[in-house]
């Protein structure tokens, strides 16, 4: 009994307090130079215009966050925390700072989970996933020097559409799948990250030999998954005020061949991910990420447009799930 408790409380140091003690060092030990979040009493005007204002979910909850910051500060319950709190950020930094914490300790929950799921013999061995838990948990951590109110979130439901993914390729339960579907369609209410989540459905169940057989159940699988990212995307785009919004703040394919610290961050994504697809130890993990990275070219092309290399979150789920690839073992799993 002893033994279980000691388990189960490592296991929640590790996963729950250590990534808290990491984002919160990364939040209030050192100041972005990228934003101006601290400063912020409200949520900033730019959030509900351009391209942010289509992330309604987490703009909304940052509402919501602050309000309750603000409420928090004010009550006299917390009147010996007051100026700790003044003197160190905003109502806003303060909920922004509780919002993502949640869903990054959500996150280590997920990737948790993921390392446990059918992993190769080495991960057997619970030092060795954590050892690559911890790896994750700091990739996280270092992108938030471009903090945002949607990359935790985000990622939160990327990993759990990871999770549903494996789930229903390993048991064919429809159920995953009809979750997965609807787990898409709300979190490109969050960002388009959701479309990441089809690319690691395709890496999956593509199959080269299955297309020469004249077997296309794939494609049947894969429309649905489409339908639920295009149908919220493009209603977004269409019925949110236009004077507000604007498809993508800018192009951007030339700084991000020309700035060194574009280049820097495109880099540093490509040899991390390279080293990912290093750890692989197997011919199926290596094929799985090789398609991934394929079906995710859409997203990479994209980034390259209207997004900056400099903001390495933005690749951040593909150098994860290079990780997670590295870690299963697709010969149990299929």
């Amino acid at each position: 009994m002893l033994k279980i408790f000691d388990e189960k409380l490592s296991g929640f140091l590790f996963v729950v307090i250590l990534p808290f003690l990491l984002f919160f060092m990364s939040y209030y030990g050192f100041e972005s130079s990228y934003t101006h979040f601290k400063t912020s009493e409200r949520p900033p005007d730019f959030l509900f215009s351009s391209v942010y204002s289509y992330r309604i979910i987490p703009n909304y909850l940052s509402i919501y966050m602050t309000d309750f910051m603000e409420y928090c500060i004010n009550h006299p319950v917390f009147s010996s925390f007051k100026n700790l709190l003044i003197k160190n950020g905003t109502p806003f930094y303060h909920g922004l700072f509780l919002m993502n914490t949640l869903f990054f300790i959500l996150c280590s929950g997920m990737i948790n989970m993921i390392l446990k799921f059918k992993p190769i013999d080495i991960f057997l061995n619970i030092k060795v996933r954590r050892i690559v838990h911890l790896l994750m948990i700091f990739f996280i951590v270092m992108t938030q020097y471009t903090p945002s109110n949607c990359d935790t979130i985000a990622l939160f439901c990327y990993l759990t559409g990871v999770v549903l993914t494996l789930k229903y390729l390993y048991t064919n339960k429809k159920l995953f799948f009809y979750l997965l579907i609807i787990l898409i369609a709300v979190s490109t209410f969050v960002r388009e990250t959701s479309c990441l989540n089809i690319a690691f459905f395709a890496a999956a169940f593509f199959s080269i030999e299955q297309i020469r057989q004249k077997n296309f159940k794939f494609i049947w699988k894969v429309i649905p998954l489409l339908f639920s990212f295009l149908i919220p995307y493009l209603g977004l785009r269409i019925f949110l005020n236009r004077e507000e919004t604007s498809f993508m703040e800018g192009v951007y394919i030339v700084a991000n061949f020309t700035s060194p610290f574009n280049l820097a961050g495109l880099l540093f994504s490509v040899i991390a991910l390279y080293f990912m697809y290093q750890l692989c130890v197997n011919d199926e993990s290596r094929l799985v990420l090789k398609k991934y990275v394929f079906f995710s070219l859409p997203y990479i092309g994209m980034i390259t447009l209207v997004g900056l290399f400099w903001e390495v979150r933005l690749f951040l789920p593909l150098i994860l799930t290079g990780a997670l690839l590295a870690c299963l073992d697709f010969k149990k799993i299929y």
